[in-house]
């Protein structure tokens, strides 16, 4: 069974930074795509960054010039350093996973940015 561990989040005031981590284990087969979405209150899921198996990123319009997502491939284990943040992108952050056509969700991380 694929685990998620997620780690990161947590408060910080507008301007600063934070850190998300996602371990991924008990996989057999490789990850498709492994990155992050996240949801606000009201409103749907949405994507934050995602890394594919042939190294390609994908970002939001919304996070594209301040969040970067990277991977230690050899870990399983892709990093969200998120800059620049504003109180919009207060939400619960939910690690995601994608092996074939199985898809597997974190429990999530409340990062929360203050004005």
């Amino acid at each position: 069974q694929v685990q998620l561990v997620e780690s990161g989040g947590g408060s910080v005031q507008a301007g600063g930074s934070l850190r998300l981590a996602c371990a991924a284990s008990g996989n057999r087969l490789p990850i498709a795509v492994h990155g992050w979405y996240r949801q606000s209150p009201g409103k749907e899921r949405e994507l934050v960054a995602t890394f594919t198996i042939d190294s390609n990123t994908n970002y939001a319009d919304s996070v594209k010039d301040r969040y970067r997502i990277s991977r230690n491939k050899a870990r399983n284990t892709v990093y969200l350093q998120m800059d620049a943040l504003t109180p919009e992108d207060t939400a619960i952050y939910y690690c995601y996973v994608r092996i074939r056509s199985a898809e597997y969700w974190g429990q999530g991380t409340q990062v929360t940015v203050s004005s």
